[in-house]
């Protein structure tokens, strides 16, 4: 997105820590972002233990065909064709961990130093991080896992792309801040940056029940609440293209 050049930058040696409530759209935006980091010749992984490799892709086609392939209009051969096109974009580019459910830190690190020594990745995405520790109050684990994820991402002169989750707010239409990071405090603490994502459900909410909505809304706002080596802590608004499932930086825009 053009609005975030100046302002924000994905550093090697840094992790940043995607974090939203539930169902706000924190794999979107990483698989879109994903996206455009391959679309810049960077190597990228993707450990979802969260989802499946193949319900990843169909999520990731659909952004890059930049049309809804899931409805019936859509033929097999111009499934296949968008199929082969993305085939060739993401050659020698994207890798995945297929694994999901609990994983322990160890495993994680290790298929991270695997990823910068054998395949020279330079992009690692971990969805979610409460994936990788034994429970949700054992900040302990929780301060030791991130440390560790920061050592490699420093050791490896990598990026990583953790994504977490915030605690349950009084409403929806609440902004959350920092602090509202889920688990240990020191999470947020440790990591370079931190990116909360806050879906509009109340825009959503008009558009169901009134039939409309005002466009000139956002839809999603990125709020960068931390950029430990940058001068800037921006908020970006985004709308969001159904068809295509990308965030667009202005209403009226095409994916």
């Amino acid at each position: 997105w053009s609005k975030t050049h100046s302002t924000f930058r994905f550093r090697p040696g840094e992790v940043t820590l995607y974090a939203g409530s539930n169902g706000g759209g924190k794999s979107l935006v990483t698989g879109q972002i994903a996206l455009s980091l391959m679309q810049q010749g960077y190597k990228v992984c993707i450990a979802s233990f969260e989802m499946k490799p193949k319900r990843t892709m169909m999520r990731m086609l659909r952004q890059f065909s930049r049309e809804n392939i899931d409805v019936p209009m859509f033929t097999a051969s111009v499934l296949h064709r968008h199929l082969e096109n993305l085939e060739v974009f993401t050659r020698d580019k994207l890798w995945f961990y297929d694994q999901q459910g609990t994983v322990t830190a160890r495993q994680v690190i290790a298929m991270g130093r695997f990823c910068s020594k054998e395949l020279g990745i330079k992009h690692l995405f971990v969805d979610s991080l409460m994936k990788c520790v034994s429970g949700e109050d054992d900040y302990n684990a929780q301060k030791a896992f991130v440390d560790q994820i920061t050592a490699l991402a420093r050791d490896e002169d990598m990026h990583i792309h953790l994504v977490h989750h915030i605690r349950k707010l009084s409403s929806e239409e609440t902004t959350p801040n920092k602090n509202d990071v889920k688990g240990s405090g020191s999470i947020a603490d440790q990591v370079d940056n931190v990116l909360l994502i806050w879906r509009n459900k109340k825009k959503e909410h008009d558009r169901q029940v009134n039939g409309t909505a005002d466009v000139m809304t956002p839809d999603m706002r990125m709020m960068c609440e931390k950029q430990r080596n940058g001068e800037h802590e921006e908020w970006y608004n985004f709308w969001y293209h159904r068809e295509s499932q990308q965030f667009i930086e202005n209403w009226d825009d095409q994916p």
